[in-house]
């Protein structure tokens, strides 16, 4: 049998060693790049937006004296997609209710909402928040709940709404997992109660909201 020259072998291990190295550094494309890099951001048709109805939500910093779990919580508002007021920062009471696209009971309660909200007037702000990552398909929600409204002759929905992808709202608030749920938020930012179930009607809403925050709508 021929013998390889000693040379030869440290060459050749030279060699497999020099391949090994390249092949680790090689340059991967596919998943492993796709996985680490950003998503790029979701553009919306502010036609969409429009047809949603939602209103411009309230803009600036929170009030310094707000000792409540919302007072540093900013989330974006559905109107724009622009960055809204501290959640907690209203300096009078603040109805907020939970909902998310696929919540069959929220669809029912959100007109209730909107008409306890004119019932109440400036006594009281009222403000929904949906809780879930898909922005477009809350807007879709809204959009054809109006044209539902506008055909029975209701009110069309054009209160503030807010974007909570995380349910950060529902967390602070110590909420169950379940929608709807509505927060009730006294003037100073703190929580007063929140209702972890659906309303029957703008009548059960106006008693909970007295009972938790003394408002008579």
């Amino acid at each position: 049998m021929t013998r390889v020259p000693v040379f030869w072998k440290w060459a050749l291990t030279a060699v497999i060693v020099a391949l090994a190295a390249a092949v680790a550094f090689w340059p991967r494309g596919g998943s492993d790049d796709a996985g680490s890099a950003p998503e790029p951001a979701r553009q919306i048709d502010p036609a969409l937006r429009a047809a949603s109805g939602a209103a411009g939500c309230p803009t600036g910093p929170a009030r310094p004296d707000d000792p409540g779990p919302l007072t540093d919580l900013v989330l974006s508002c559905l109107a724009d997609g622009s960055p809204a007021a501290p959640v907690g920062a209203t300096g009078r009471p603040l109805v907020l209710n939970l909902w998310a696209y696929w919540c069959q009971p929220c669809r029912t309660e959100l007109p209730l909402f909107q008409e306890y909200a004119d019932r109440a007037g400036s006594a009281v702000r009222v403000v929904t928040v949906h809780s879930d990552p898909d922005e477009t398909k809350a807007l879709a929600l809204l959009a054809a709940l109006n044209d539902e409204l506008r055909a029975q002759g209701r009110p069309e929905l054009h209160l503030p709404a807010l974007q909570d992808p995380d349910a950060r709202v529902r967390a602070a608030a110590q909420a169950p997992t379940a929608l709807p749920i509505t927060v009730l938020v006294r003037p100073d930012g703190s929580i007063a109660d929140y209702v972890a179930r659906p309303f029957h009607d703008v009548d059960d809403i106006a008693a909970s909201v007295a009972d938790a925050l003394g408002v008579a709508a």
